[in-house]
C-alpha cells in the first residue's frame, strides 16, 4: 500500500464515514496549502485536526483561540534581559510545523491578522526583526459558523490563505451507529506515517503532476467566470488559480496518475474556490461554486 493510501486508511479509521472530506484534507497538506475545517460543534473538527497532524508525524501545537487572546500569545514575545543588556525573543505556538488553530474566528480580528504573514510567507516579523518559521509549515484551523454567538468573520485576506474550506456535517446511519459502539480509533494512539523528508519527497511528486495547456485552457475559463457572472459575490483572483492547480494536482497523484484531468479539478473546485467566492456559505458550500462549474464546458481530455 502505498504511503498516502496508508494516511487515508489511517485517518477514515479515526473519522468513520467521511471518506471525501478526509481525502480533501490530504490533498490539501500534499499541495502545501492551509486548511479551514468549518461546521457545528462536535461534528469531528477538532478530531480530524489532531489525526492530521498526528499522522504526519510533524511537530505540533493546539492553540485554542478566545476573544481574549493577544496576537503575542501566538507569535511570542521579546524579553529584555537585564544580565545581558538586550532583548531575547521567546517563540510562541506559531513556531512549530502544524499549528491547530481551534475554533480561529473566536478570537479578534487583531489575533487573526497575526497569522497573515505566517501563512503567505512562512515567516513572522516582530520588532523589526524576521523569523522563519520550521519548513514545513501548516495551519489547520477549524471555526464555528459565523452565526453562532461569540465569533469573528474571518476577513476576505484571512480566508484567501486558506488553500481549502471543507464542512463535514454529520456522519451515516451506519457509521454514527459504528462511532457509539467505540470502533473510531482514537487519534492519541495514531502512529505517525511520514517524517518531514517524506513529507517533502510526496509533495515534490505532487509538483511534478503534468498539467496540459487545454487544462490550464479549462481552468482559466472558470477563473475567467467567476469575474464575469453577475451572480457571484466576489471573482477568483490569480492566487485561487494557483491554489485550483495544486489541488488538482494533488488529487490526481492521490488517484494514482500523474497528470490533471478535468474531473480532478471539478472535484477539489467547491472547496479552494467556494470561501473565496462567497465568505459565508450561504446555500450549502457548492452554491456558486456550482455555478462556475455549470457555466464552463470542460476540456476533452
Amino acid at each position: 500500500m502505498s504511503p498516502s493510501n496508508q494516511i487515508l486508511s489511517q485517518l477514515n479509521g479515526v473519522l468513520l464515514g467521511k471518506d471525501e472530506p478526509v481525502r480533501l484534507a490530504l490533498c490539501c497538506l500534499l499541495s502545501g496549502g492551509h486548511l479551514l475545517i468549518e461546521d457545528l460543534p462536535g461534528t469531528g473538527k477538532t478530531t480530524l485536526s489532531h489525526a492530521l497532524a498526528a499522522t504526519l508525524g510533524l511537530e505540533y501545537h493546539r492553540v485554542q483561540f478566545t476573544s481574549d487572546m493577544l496576537p503575542a500569545d501566538l507569535i511570542g514575545v521579546s524579553i529584555f534581559r537585564q544580565d545581558q543588556g538586550h532583548f531575547d525573543f521567546q517563540p510562541g505556538p506559531l513556531f512549530s510545523q502544524v499549528l491547530l488553530a481551534d475554533e480561529i474566528n473566536r478570537a479578534s480580528p487583531k489575533t487573526q491578522s497575526a497569522l497573515l504573514e505566517a501563512m503567505a510567507e512562512g515567516q513572522v516579523s516582530v520588532d523589526g526583526r524576521t523569523y522563519e518559521l520550521p519548513k514545513p509549515f501548516f495551519v489547520i484551523a477549524t471555526q464555528n459558523p459565523v452565526e453562532q454567538a461569540g465569533t469573528y468573520p474571518l476577513p476576505e485576506s484571512q480566508l484567501d490563505r486558506f488553500t481549502m474550506r471543507i464542512t463535514l456535517g454529520f456522519p451515516p446511519r451506519d457509521a454514527e451507529k459504528r462511532l457509539l459502539k467505540g470502533e473510531a480509533l482514537a487519534h492519541q494512539t495514531l502512529a505517525p506515517l511520514l517524517d518531514d523528508k517524506t513529507l517533502a519527497q510526496l509533495q515534490a511528486k505532487v509538483a511534478a503532476v503534468s498539467a496540459s495547456d487545454d487544462l490550464l485552457d479549462y481552468l482559466l475559463s472558470l477563473l475567467k467566470a467567476s469575474r464575469e457572472l453577475p451572480d457571484v459575490p466576489r471573482p477568483l483572483s490569480p492566487r485561487a488559480g494557483k491554489a485550483l492547480l495544486a489541488a488538482a494536482k494533488a488529487w490526481a497523484f492521490l488517484a494514482g496518475r500523474d497528470y490533471v484531468l478535468p474531473e480532478d479539478i471539478q472535484a477539489i473546485f467547491p472547496a479552494v474556490a467556494e470561501h473565496r467566492l462567497s465568505p459565508v456559505v450561504q446555500g450549502g458550500q457548492q452554491a456558486y461554486a456550482s455555478l462556475v462549474l455549470g457555466a464552463v464546458d470542460p476540456v476533452l481530455s
